[in-house]
């Protein structure tokens, strides 16, 4: 087979990222730089049905496929799913997960003569992180290792540039409904700022303690801003209308899905979080973020994209990080690095960034 390297040609590109969702955010930047610098690639995202809004806002040539896993189980559902993709006559693939699915899939293309290319993770690197963070440099960020991928497995060059991205989302929210969240949040007022929290992760050691963050958002309401809750599932709703009083409303379960959430995220002026899927979110939409880090570490690769030091805040702790994704448990049993982050500490950064 002969690889169409950089013409006027078309090159047909499938790009797979499942999992999980803050990851899958981070690639918005890197296919958006990639797709608007390089027009004669025919760009497929394949990912999880649940996530193609996030690629709502795309240059015209990306596609987003969104699937079921659950209709795809095993290797019979794999092959399956091999099959469905090869009608696309894909020249090239980017496996930017690697993980088993990823790898039995990219297996089916090479042996089928298509150029795969697949991401590093820095696995020993971020290995030699954990608990030696104060003395190690920071790690490649992972937008920067998905453009690797690209890179070489397209023989181009190209920089991670998304500074256009406020053009292009003006265009997205004028041509969606505005309507769902409008009856949910009203207008916003003159001169007022409108604050999200998103106060959970998937790992409880990556979560600022509730209480802390109650007070938190109660301080943030009480300087004037109006603040917004962002969460998921029952139990999430249930604990966030439970800190709802004026100034401050939860959101959660109450906007018609992703899409609105993500709307809802450009008319933010920003929004705080943990190491989470909504960080990476309302970077994505250009929205400023300030993070709160526990157990995981800044220097792993993970921070939101485009944004400086001072959007984020932790503990300089000769502990962290414990570890890289925030799943093991703390060794002193007393989450030392986010108990010793004061609610006023937060709310003063916040005014910080916002009069910046």
């Amino acid at each position: 087979m002969i690889f169409k390297k950089k013409d006027s040609s078309l090159t047909r590109l499938l790009v797979i990222r499942f999992s999980a969702m803050g990851d899958v955010a981070m690639t918005i930047p890197v296919i958006h730089s990639l797709a608007a610098q390089n027009r004669q690639l025919r760009i497929t995202v394949l990912t999880r049905d649940n996530f193609t809004p996030m690629f709502e806002w795309m240059p015209a040539n990306v596609n987003v496929i969104g699937v079921n896993l659950a209709n795809y189980k095993g290797i019979g559902g794999l092959t399956q799913l091999f099959h469905e993709l090869s009608k696309y006559q894909f020249d090239a693939v980017a496996d930017i997960h690697d993980v088993l699915r990823t790898k039995f899939l990219r297996m089916c293309f090479r042996l089928t003569g298509v150029k795969v290319r697949v991401i590093d993770k820095g696995r020993s690197d971020k290995h030699a992180l954990i608990g030696n963070a104060q003395k190690h440099e920071a790690l490649k960020h992972t937008t920067e290792r998905y453009a690797d991928v690209f890179r070489k497995l397209l023989n181009i060059d190209f920089n991670i540039d998304y500074d256009g991205r406020r053009a292009v989302l003006e265009r997205f929210v004028i041509q969606s409904s505005l309507i769902n969240i409008r009856q949910l949040t009203g207008n916003k007022a003159n001169g007022q700022h409108w604050i999200g929290i998103a106060p959970f992760a998937a790992h409880m050691q990556k979560v600022y303690p509730l209480n802390l963050m109650r007070l938190t958002a109660e301080l943030l309401a009480e300087k004037g801003y109006k603040v917004f809750l962002f969460g998921a599932g029952k139990e999430e709703a249930q604990e966030l209308r439970s800190w709802e009083c004026d100034g401050i409303k939860s959101v959660c379960g109450k906007l018609g899905g992703l899409h609105d959430e993500l709307l809802l995220m450009t008319q933010l002026d920003l929004m705080i979080s943990m190491d989470s899927a909504n960080m990476h979110m309302a970077a994505m939409v250009g929205t400023k973020t300030l993070s709160i880090w526990g157990a995981t570490h800044s220097k792993a690769g993970f921070t939101a994209f485009a944004q400086g030091d001072e959007n984020i805040i932790q503990l300089d702790l000769p502990c962290r990080p414990c570890s890289i994704y925030g799943n093991k448990p703390c060794k002193f049993g007393d989450l030392r690095c986010m108990n010793g982050i004061k609610p006023a500490d937060i709310v003063s950064r916040v005014t910080e960034i916002l009069n910046k």
